[in-house]
């Protein structure tokens, strides 16, 4: 009899799993329901596209009409990411993290409404990493032992490799390590690359292929020796 009533249970629970196969597979899935990605940090919609209008960085700004002379101004974003046209426009424009061309068609339609078809012309101006100014081209930030650590800016020729780095932060400091200079690079996605620059090699061995070429965004790690 005993049997016979779990034979009885066991296949009445077969029935209901089976009858009910759509609803315990939503269960399941809904369950184990994979987490959403991680959202990529702000900067990567800034530093992987190009140079953007950012804080701090110097604008030529251009504006003609068919009836009147082209008038230039240079501006500079402000800590709010705006700029401010004087005699132009009333209001500040936000503008950080624009292209160029976000930008010039962002203040042609401004303009529409006090002239009759505007010609507006942006382009950044001339920048010197020695100025002191912020480059539109994006920073690498230096840590560790360097001298001088902090943000570097990355010139308009984006030729900025790890000892190039290094020197504009002000040099390595004695018991820095030169063999394990860390680099982080963060990808559009927010996944994170490590990679590990030998100075010894490329100086003593004058291995110039090593010198890695750094990308707006990236992280210098220099740690200290332990020996």
């Amino acid at each position: 009899m005993g049997k016979v009533c779990l034979k009885y249970v066991i296949g009445l629970a077969c029935g209901v799993m089976l009858s009910g196969c759509a609803t315990v597979t939503e269960m399941v899935s809904t369950v184990f329901k994979p987490t959403e990605a991680p959202i990529a940090p702000d900067f990567a919609a800034v530093y992987f596209d190009g140079p953007r209008v950012r804080k701090g960085v110097n604008l030529v700004v251009q504006v003609s009409t068919i009836s009147q002379q082209p008038v230039t101004m240079n501006v500079q974003v402000d800590q709010n990411g705006t700029i401010i046209l004087p005699l132009l426009l009333r209001e500040p424009v936000q503008c950080d993290g624009l292209t160029l061309e976000a930008l010039q068609s962002k203040l042609m339609k401004e303009y529409s409404v006090y002239y009759k078809q505007p010609q507006i012309m942006v382009t950044f101006a001339p920048f010197d990493s020695r100025s002191g100014g912020v480059s539109p081209w994006g920073t690498v930030t230096v840590l560790g032992e360097v001298a001088s650590p902090g943000p570097v800016n990355v010139p308009p020729t984006t030729d900025l490799t790890v000892t190039k780095v290094l020197r504009d932060a002000g040099g390595m400091k004695p018991f820095a390590d030169k063999r394990n200079i860390r680099v982080t690079r963060c990808d559009k996605d927010g996944n994170q690359t490590k990679y590990i620059v030998n100075i010894d090699e490329i100086g003593k061995e004058g291995r110039i292929d090593k010198d890695m070429t750094l990308h707006a965004g990236d992280v210098v790690w220099v740690p200290e020796t332990w020996y």
